[in-house]
């Protein structure tokens, strides 16, 4: 299999053999990423991609909020029942899949003569705190899939080395919507006010240690004049009453947020607009990872100009424009966190990508996809 970046995607297919519209289904389909592989103008030439919608979110037994999971194509069974599709392709969301499964929802694939395209999203799965279970999905997906993509030349490496497998590396598209982007790209066009860094514990996914990355950005904000950490995170993790609460983190910051050492916000979930406001209003976002792959927050930013501080962890300064500090599994260089902490404050927050670039970015992403599909299917 070719590996092939934006610069070189896999060869054309041979005219004869071009269909003129290819049926995927994505697992999943609404997520933003998925989304975002389409052209936003179709190119003349290739063939239309019609991606299979997710299954009706008011199916019984189904949360409306959660409108792709669990995944019923996921299902040998689903794969036997339906025709209407060329391509299988997973993105995400094997969680509840054991591997036993998957090797017979693969056999039902290839029994039905639908190949199998496979996005290498997670090395890592951020929310396992052991990665043995996700290792051995890996280990049936990635030998099995007729076709790989991943999104960093870093996570290709891996692949290669662990499964002797090429990948496509095709980057993340971007996250964050056009008329967005433009909007907050003019409010950002002055000078920044003073120096807001921001961390996000979320509901404290497996892969985050928040509070040693905290403690020490106090300690290395506190000789930067008008800075200030601004820390968030959901309801079910820092009040009494939540699903998840977590004692120890939600102690110390309640009690630093009281002595005015930190800008404590807690809250339910964000919509997109209101995430999105949220990483404007920073001049950095601190990712506080100890392990992963890739991030999707991390592409969100670039789009709005906020400056990163992302973990020597996974690939994430593969993915581009981020200030790396030390944070892994074994622990927190708090050395490394300082300095490139400072470096930001110095630095000023990045001019956000522009649409123009993103456009032709997805364009390009966009054909990739369809070549890899035409390939599959010649």
């Amino acid at each position: 299999m070719l590996q092939s970046s934006i610069g070189a995607v896999a060869p054309e297919s041979d005219d004869a053999t071009r269909a003129d519209v290819i049926r995927v289904a994505s697992v999943p389909h609404g997520h933003v990423y998925v989304r975002h592989l389409g052209s936003v103008d179709p190119e003349p030439g290739l063939p239309r991609i019609e991606r299979l919608a997710d299954p009706d979110p008011a199916e019984p037994g189904r949360a409306a909020q959660s409108v792709w999971w669990p995944p019923p194509m996921l299902d040998a069974a689903w794969v036997r029942a339906r025709a209407d599709f060329d391509v299988m392709h997973l993105q995400f969301g094997f969680d509840a899949r054991t591997p036993a499964e998957l090797r017979d929802w693969i056999e039902a694939l290839r029994a039905s003569g639908r190949p199998l395209v496979y996005t290498v999203h997670d090395l890592r799965n951020p929310h396992h705190a052991d990665r043995a279970e996700h290792d051995a999905q890996l280990d049936v997906l990635i030998p099995a899939a007729d076709a790989l993509i991943t999104l960093t030349p870093g996570a290709a490496a891996e692949i290669r080395d662990r499964w002797g497998r090429e990948s496509h590396v095709l980057p993340h598209p971007h996250v964050v919507d056009f008329a967005t982007m433009e909007r907050i790209a003019a409010a950002r066009s002055g000078p920044a006010d003073g120096f807001r860094v921001g961390v996000h514990v979320k509901s404290l996914r497996a892969n985050m240690d928040p509070l040693p990355v905290i403690r020490t950005l106090q300690e290395a904000l506190a000789d930067i004049p008008g800075a200030v950490l601004q820390v968030d995170g959901h309801n079910d993790v820092l009040l009494h009453n939540g699903a998840r609460y977590e004692a120890p983190l939600a102690e110390y910051l309640h009690r630093a947020a009281a002595a005015g050492e930190i800008d404590l916000r807690v809250h339910d979930f964000f919509d997109d607009a209101a995430l999105w406001d949220y990483l404007a209003s920073l001049d950095v976002s601190v990712l506080p990872y100890r392990f992963g792959t890739h991030s999707g927050w991390l592409e969100a930013c670039r789009d709005l100009g906020t400056a990163v501080l992302a973990p020597t962890c996974g690939y994430y300064a593969d993915q581009g424009g981020v200030i790396s500090y030390d944070h892994d599994e074994g622990g927190l260089d708090p050395a490394s966190l300082e300095r490139a902490v400072r470096e930001a404050a110095e630095r000023g927050h990045p001019g956000p990508l522009s649409v123009a670039f993103r456009r032709e970015q997805r364009r390009d992403i966009a054909r990739a996809h369809a070549r890899i599909y035409e390939d599959l299917l010649a």
